[in-house]
């Protein structure tokens, strides 16, 4: 399945539009991540336990993207996007939403 940000893909044309596609998971943190976290504040650099979990997100959210577009038979996405919004004090939501789209040509990228 093609995912691109962009609303076309060079060299494919767009046959039918699916409709809007989201997947979306909420994370929240652990206390002694927190702990740690608040401790690089203080030194400065990356706070990494949180890194990977974002990334993790980031990857759930568009799988289940994906899924949907599946369902309804798209063998693309495109414009694709990602929000972020903190849903309580210790808990963020990472949401990926597109266009579902069938598109001419081979998919198998």
């Amino acid at each position: 399945m093609f995912l691109v940000t962009t609303n076309s893909i060079e060299g494919k044309a767009i046959v039918e539009t699916l409709g809007l596609v989201r997947g979306n998971t909420i994370r929240a943190r652990h206390i002694g991540h927190d702990i740690m976290a608040g401790l690089r504040t203080i030194v400065g650099g990356e706070i990494k336990d949180y890194t990977v979990m974002l990334d993790k997100a980031r990857d759930q959210s568009i799988e289940r993207m994906m899924n949907q577009a599946e369902t309804l038979g798209a063998n693309a996405v495109v414009g694709v996007r990602f929000t972020t919004s903190q849903t309580m004090s210790s808990a963020a939501e990472i949401l990926a939403y597109g266009t579902a789209v069938r598109i001419q040509g081979d998919t198998n990228q």
